[in-house]
């Protein structure tokens, strides 16, 4: 009962917020996002030379976990054992320290992500119905789950793979590969970022759906053209191109979709 009245008073006083109440409401949770972003890029910047040498770095060598592991489950088919490693140049006075700042702050973005969903649950959950608080509520936890999904397949196979191939792929006998520190942690902070906005297709699917713009039948009639696009979209994702990487980002976007026509509605 104390609930109910304690809504209800809520619900009292969000009725009587002006536009300019709302952009308040709207400014401070900003404000508290951004607050909690910079003591994740704090703590980031304070940890980053040992993130940079025990996982963002792993991928450059035959040691990192995923090589080991995938031999052993191949039976040895797939050979990750040999001396492969890429040496990471820095060709730039200020490179590495700006690298330092950039890579913090991304890493701090990807931790703030539950907090960023948090604070726009908390703002248009007084617009939401009774009805529409419950799918509302776990489209939103579930997008959280499904951005770390696609930042931990990004890093586990998506960027290893596709650096390998890169680094492992030769011109010429002649040519010798040096990588820069800011190519590299380009393209690794690019395909872990853009994996995890992919992820969320089943949330959008699901809003557009609720919105009334699709449905399951929609879906269902252009699976032939939005496969044709997941291929594009896979060849734009990873810079390589080869197969194995393609199919690496293009499976899961398949089952994504697959999965975007199980939660929308019939009709």
């Amino acid at each position: 009962m104390e609930k109910e009245n304690k809504d209800q008073d809520i619900q009292q006083l969000e009725d009587t917020l002006t536009f300019w109440d709302h952009l308040e409401v709207l400014r401070w949770a900003l404000v508290r996002i951004v607050g909690v972003m910079l003591v994740f890029m704090i703590l980031a910047f304070l940890s980053m030379p040992y993130i940079f040498d025990q996982y963002i770095l792993a991928p450059t060598t035959s040691d990192f976990f995923v090589y080991r592991w995938l031999e052993e489950v191949s039976g040895g088919m797939l050979n990750f054992s040999d001396d492969f490693f890429v040496q990471i140049i820095n060709i730039n006075v200020a490179s590495q320290f700006f690298t330092h700042i950039s890579t913090s702050l991304s890493l701090a973005l990807v931790m703030t992500v539950p907090y960023i969903i948090y604070e726009i649950w908390r703002f248009i959950r007084p617009a939401l119905f009774d009805h529409e608080v419950k799918h509302v509520r776990f489209a939103f936890l579930g997008s959280t789950v499904m951005f770390y999904l696609g930042c931990a397949i990004s890093y586990l196979l998506v960027f290893p793979f596709t650096f390998r191939f890169l680094t492992e792929y030769e011109l010429s006998a002649a040519i010798q590969n040096q990588i820069d520190l800011s190519s590299y942690i380009g393209n690794f902070i690019m395909l872990i970022m853009v994996m995890g906005i992919v992820f969320e297709m089943p949330l959008l699917a699901w809003v557009l759906s609720r919105l009334g713009l699709i449905n399951k039948a929609f879906l269902r009639e252009y699976k032939s053209y939005a496969v044709v696009g997941l291929m594009v979209l896979s060849a734009v994702i990873t810079p390589s191109g080869d197969p194995l990487s393609m199919s690496l980002v293009a499976v899961p976007l398949y089952l994504l979709y697959e999965l975007s026509i199980l939660i929308v509605r019939e009709e």
